[in-house]
């Protein structure tokens, strides 16, 4: 486990406090307080608690062991690609995913006007979606655990030359010079989120589009894919998502995690989920749950 700076810490502190004293409305999320995690948290439900945790491992424990009702997590962004890890840490997690969020992701860059800014600190994911930016303007490019633990630190440094790339409103938050907005590489930039908790939504809203998300691994097979997949194409499914990733270091098998619209009950989907099951070694639902944002 990792530890915040110190002016970070003090925020931490207040909202750790408040959320476990409250575990129904508590929201664990990945970074210090200003990340766009914790952005994402506030949007996704004004009544919520967030909670920061210094890694997603610690947000998803903080579900696992009921300190808190949920976490938000993100899983993927359109400039970036997916968010390292995540698709190990759902499956493992036992959580389920019961919605999702999306973000606009903007970017500021701020100091303590210690000298010309010279190293910009932040998430790699911040500093990916910025590169050009950063590039254009001869700034090098810090790793930091997350966006405002990285405003945070640069608050509490005497480094001269050193600023941070987070949301705008981390700079108010942490007492720094805010220089400029819109460094990330395009008006486009969005981050999905995925809210997770111990058990899936009990009754799916009927009266909503729905997603469903799940994983599968597959036979080790000639045209193991194409088979697994033909259900979906025949019953007419929208798939929306298909990764693969490596489970092990054997690089014989691979996992692939999907989304679909549609939910089970669907007669459609059914058919198509039980062809899934029949052609793969394993399938798991990780959860159905309501659309942020329409699919076709």
């Amino acid at each position: 486990m990792g530890s915040y700076s110190a002016s970070a810490q003090r925020l931490v502190d207040a909202m750790k406090a408040a959320a476990l004293a409250d575990p129904a409305r508590g929201l664990a999320f990945q970074g210090a307080p200003g990340a766009n995690s914790d952005l994402a948290a506030r949007e996704y439900d004004g009544g919520s608690l967030p909670l920061p945790c210094y890694s997603f491992e610690d947000a998803i424990e903080a579900v696992r062991d009921g300190s808190v009702a949920r976490a938000i997590i993100p899983i993927e962004n359109s400039l970036h690609g997916r968010v390292a890890d995540i698709h190990f840490l759902l499956p493992e997690s036992g959580l389920h995913i019961i919605g999702e969020h999306f973000l606009p992701i903007r970017y500021g860059l701020m100091s303590r006007d210690l000298g010309p800014v010279t190293r910009a600190m932040s998430h790699e994911q911040a500093l990916g979606q910025c590169r050009k930016w950063l590039r254009a303007n001869n700034i090098s490019p810090v790793a930091h655990s997350d966006t405002a633990g990285a405003a945070a630190w640069v608050a509490d440094s005497e480094e001269v030359g050193l600023a941070a790339l987070a949301p705008p409103h981390a700079a108010e938050l942490y007492r720094l010079t805010l220089h400029g907005t819109g460094m990330e590489d395009a008006d486009h930039n969005m981050t999905r989120f995925v809210v997770l908790a111990r058990e899936p939504l009990a009754a799916p809203p009927q009266d909503v589009p729905l997603m469903t998300t799940f994983i599968f691994e597959v036979k080790n097979i000639p045209a193991a894919l194409y088979k697994a997949l033909g259900g979906f194409a025949t019953n007419g499914v929208n798939m929306t998502k298909l990764e693969s990733y490596q489970v092990g270091g054997s690089f014989a098998a691979t996992t692939f995690y999907a989304d679909i619209v549609g939910a089970p009950g669907d007669e459609r989907i059914d058919r198509a989920l039980e062809e899934l099951d029949f052609q793969t070694k394993s399938l798991r639902v990780l959860g159905t749950y309501p659309q942020a944002r329409l699919r076709p």
